[in-house]
């Protein structure tokens, strides 16, 4: 880098700088306006941006998560150091042979916390894109696509008629190591069966160590059911066993809840006595590792250097909470992140006029909707569920609150798709019907019940309390008083799921059309803990959704999801609000950033200037 890095200009450094260590001996820095230095370096003091004499008394700060060094003064404050240290400290740096390559850390503003940093034990979208950084699965959805392609796997061989499935595997890929685990060989075929045995087998020590909860995407993509074994035939080499074929299987295998966990970790966990420690200190094969997690705040990984595919362009990523999308604009604009998701839909117009902004846009494979809970009353009455849709006024919805970034949906599946039924037109807006119905129903005078709205934006909803607000007034003009319910996500995720809300919003994004059906509106989703939150369980329905998976003659399979979309109609256990278009803002130093249109970030490839 040479002596310019030691030329900062003062007016970019100003009075202090916080030099925040994350584990492993990197280093952050951020002026005290909070706006990152994307030129601090990793392993380093070389690069720091700001060893000016402008910059006085910098401060210290450790990460104790990691054992870092940690500077207290005896009252229990920051101890203040003046530069000629830094100075001092680099220069040791320089004599330990420290080579001074600059470091490039990427801040993701993301608009919720995961649930869980297993994607096992989840179905949220910002579990798995905090997992798709650090596991990997035997197949994957490449960047920016709906396309598969080989990832722990290189190649698969099927045989009796798509039952068995023989998956090789790739060689030479690197665990990640951390304080508590130093892996004593690569990759191999033991990972791939302990990370499906968990799952399975309800003996195995790991199947139950997070206290009850349970395993959704296994259960509703059928693999509970359809997965007889998954076997070791060599070092390098699986076998799958399904009870029947599975159209749908490969990519069944690239959802995130089938990442590949280290049986070695496991066991050396498992003989510490502190087994949920794989699950909260996650050690993957992907292209970043964890650094460290604060709840709700912040999520802290840096590159695998030994991985496969090769070294990151980043050194560093960072998601960084804030549910406010307004929060999330400002800091995208003040440089305290480059990426942030899911704009407001009222910003966008000025997004497009800003010189700091890119937008990326994207048709989603994913829909918005609010469940109707069948087993409690009074929404187990068809007529009921059939009142609500025709009292609540869809395209005012889409022109007040999407604002053009949202089509009407009318099915799980998004029109243009080629499983959707485009003859099922849209239910019209009929108040005066909703109430006839109602009557019809007993409930002349209407009747009191919770809507639980999503205290966060996603995907399929850019303004969850302005659409609960609205489809609150809509309920009122027929009698119905909806109260607005709301907790924090990943409590909200949880009572859903456990069937607590009577009416909630919620939405879903897939790589493939079987998990609109098998994941949100199937028998086995609507067991507690599962995603189908309507608790609607056709018999019909689930012949059809399973017929559909066992033939992969794309006329056969349309025909099937056809009849499952005339059989939604008639239940309606949702209101289908959208099917929306997605954007993420970027700065334009922000280089090969991609939008998948099932919505998945992937931040391997990325670069920041």
């Amino acid at each position: 880098m040479g002596a310019a890095a030691f030329n900062a200009d003062p007016k970019r450094c100003r009075r202090k700088i916080n030099l925040l260590f994350a584990g492993h001996g990197t280093l952050h820095c951020m002026d005290h306006t909070r706006k990152l230095h994307g030129n601090c370096m990793d392993h380093t003091l070389a690069a720091f941006p700001c060893l000016d004499p402008a910059c006085r008394r910098p401060r210290l700060h450790t990460h104790p998560a990691h054992g870092d060094l940690s500077w207290v003064q005896p009252g229990g404050g920051k101890m203040q150091v003046r530069s000629r240290v830094l100075l001092l400290m680099l220069a040791l740096a320089l004599v330990a042979g420290v080579g001074p390559t600059a470091a490039k850390t990427l801040v993701h503003c993301a608009e919720a916390a995961p649930d869980s940093l297993n994607p096992q034990y989840s179905t949220s979208g910002n579990s798995y894109d905090v997992a798709q950084q650090i596991y990997e699965k035997l197949v994957n959805i490449k960047r920016g696509t709906l396309e598969l392609e080989p990832q722990l796997a290189t190649s698969w061989e099927l045989s009796d008629a798509g039952r068995t499935i023989i998956f090789n595997l790739r060689q030479g890929v690197k665990w990640h190591r951390s304080k508590l685990f130093t892996p004593t060989r690569d990759f191999n075929a033991d990972d791939v069966v302990f990370s499906f045995a968990r799952q399975m087998d309800k003996s195995h020590p790991y199947h139950a160590v997070a206290g009850g909860r349970i395993y959704p995407a296994f259960h509703n993509l059928g693999l509970s059911t359809n997965l007889i074994a998954v076997e070791k035939l060599e070092p390098y080499k699986v076998r799958f066993r399904l009870k029947e074929p599975d159209a749908g299987i490969f990519y069944a295998l690239a959802s995130h809840a089938m990442s590949i966990q280290s049986a070695e970790y496991g066991a050396s966990m498992l003989k510490a006595g502190t087994p949920e420690k794989v699950d909260l200190e996650p050690i993957g094969t992907g292209p970043f590792q964890l650094l460290r997690h604060l709840l709700d705040t912040e999520v802290r990984m840096r590159a695998n250097r030994e991985y496969w595919r090769g070294v990151p362009p980043l050194n560093q990523l960072v998601f960084i909470i804030a549910p406010d999308a307004t929060v999330r604009y400002a800091k995208l604009k003040a440089g305290e992140c480059h990426t942030m998701t899911y704009p407001n839909p009222a910003d966008l117009d000025r997004m497009r006029q800003d010189k700091d902004v890119r937008l990326v846009a994207v048709d989603a494979m994913s829909v918005g909707y609010v469940a109707m809970n069948m087993q409690k009353k009074p929404f187990d009455d068809a007529r009921v569920r059939l009142a609500i849709n025709l009292a609540v006024d869809k395209k005012s919805i889409l022109d007040q609150a999407y604002m053009g970034t949202g089509r009407a949906a009318v099915t799980p599946i998004p029109p243009g798709h080629w499983a959707f039924d485009a003859r099922i037109g849209d239910l019209p807006h009929d108040p005066a019907r909703a109430k006839a119905l109602l009557a019809e129903a007993g409930l002349k005078d209407g009747f009191e019940t919770e809507l639980w709205t999503m205290p966060v934006v996603r995907p399929y909803n850019p303004a969850p309390r302005r659409i609960a607000e609205m489809i609150q007034g809509d309920l009122a003009k027929v009698g119905i008083k909806a109260r607005i319910v709301t907790y924090e996500w990943g409590e909200y995720v949880r009572r859903v799921r456990f069937g607590e809300a009577p009416m909630a919003q919620y939405g879903w994004s897939s790589d493939e059309v079987d998990r609109f059906w098998s994941d949100l509106l199937s028998c086995e989703a609507a067991k507690p803990g599962n995603g189908n939150l309507a608790r609607w369980c056709d018999p019909e329905l689930d012949r059809l959704i399973i017929a559909a998976r066992r033939t992969s003659d794309q006329e056969a399979r349309k025909a099937y999801y056809f009849q499952a979309q005339a059989l939604f109609r008639q239940g309606m256990p949702w209101i289908p609000v959208a099917h929306p278009q997605v954007f993420t803002a970027i700065r334009p130093e922000v280089m090969d950033f991609r939008v998948s249109p099932s919505t998945r970030l992937d931040f391997y490839g990325v670069d920041v200037q």
